[in-house]
């Protein structure tokens, strides 16, 4: 029974790499038409996250896999129950991909500018996807007995839901504000610190008001008791802390901690969840579990072999990635952009 245990660990794992790298990409991409003012500066804006963006995609590439091999089930019911919402997600990754390669290939002005408006809005959906999600699997979705999802699409749509939503596009935006804070070149810098904190105050706010309503919605009081432990309260002060960073100009401890923030926050929501996969709304009993929803203890021996061999690797060059375009962008770096 360990090896469920290890692979709910890996699947949160994967899913924080690709909220924190992922949630920068959004931020920046909704962003690209506000804070660039020319083609030129947009096409800097949009050099920030040239070289890693496609690669950071990966990772939400190999946590669904993760969860099909590992966790069965729970793949099927989610992929069922969330069919509109991930085919939408994946509409607009298709989009956001196609527009970042093919608004350099005319030089109309007004191509370009129709290919950022969609760099804007498919940048935007993910997050609202995710932040949706998030907030019907702690809340609970209606299961029946045979782990089949009996709602409807309107279902997912409940007001704590949709704070979640729009707290996780708020909490993206600021992320992306300032990784463009720290890469673009100046005027784009300054004007990205003034939007992140603007935007910083209004997901302070989003971040706890979903907090709250957590307890009332999602039953954290009954799984996790008043005090919920020290990962989600580090979370909490991490997001306060960007507020007192800005103002001080303090660009990178700001970004780490909203990277901090994330990446505590994505495991408050496994932890909420441990031991469940999914809430059953129906019957509790009829959740779903890293026990009564997971392959065959010899399919997942299998996997861990191979994630303990190919892992370290993909980090590793990840890693490299990232050093090698670690520099601050220029004007000069953005002509194919």
């Amino acid at each position: 029974m360990i090896l469920p245990m290890v692979w709910f660990v890996l699947i949160a794992i994967l899913f924080v790499g690709y909220f924190v790298l992922e949630g920068f990409d959004y931020g920046v991409g909704m962003l690209v038409p506000w804070i660039g003012h020319t083609d030129q500066e947009r096409r800097a804006v949009i050099a920030t996250i040239g070289p890693v963006w496609d690669a950071n995609e990966v990772w939400l590439i190999t946590a669904g896999g993760a969860m099909f091999a590992a966790f069965p089930d729970w793949y099927a019911t989610v992929f069922s129950g969330f069919y509109l919402g991930l085919a939408l997600l994946l509409a607009a990754l298709i989009v956001r991909g196609v527009a970042l390669e093919f608004r350099s290939k005319g030089s109309s002005p007004r191509w370009r500018k129709r290919w950022d408006a969609l760099i804007a809005v498919a940048s935007m959906v993910p997050p609202l996807v995710w932040g949706l999600a998030m907030g019907n699997l702690l809340r609970g979705v209606p299961i029946d007995k045979h782990m089949n999802y009996v709602g409807n699409f309107l279902t997912l749509f409940n007001p704590y839901a949709l704070v979640g939503a729009i707290a996780t596009v708020s909490l993206f935006l600021l992320h992306g504000a300032l990784y463009i804070d720290l890469k673009a070149p100046a005027p784009l810098s300054d004007r990205a610190h003034k939007v992140a904190y603007w935007v910083g105050r209004w997901t302070t706010v989003l971040y706890f008001a979903f907090v709250v309503m957590s307890y009332f919605y999602a039953h954290l009081a009954r799984h996790l008791g008043l005090d919920p432990g020290p990962i989600p309260i580090l979370a909490g002060l991490s997001i306060i802390a960007v507020r007192f960073l800005l103002p001080g100009k303090h660009r990178a401890w700001a970004f780490f901690a909203v990277v901090f923030t994330i990446v505590l926050s994505t495991f408050s929501v496994f932890l909420a969840m441990f031991p469940r996969l999914m809430i059953s709304s129906l019957n509790p009993h009829w959740s779903l579990t890293i026990y009564n929803a997971s392959s065959n203890p010899y399919s997942l021996q299998v996997m861990t072999i191979v994630a303990i061999t190919v892992l370290p690797l993909v980090l590793a060059y990840q890693a490299w990635t990232y050093w090698v375009f670690r520099k601050r962008v220029s004007f000069q770096d953005t002509w194919h952009y």
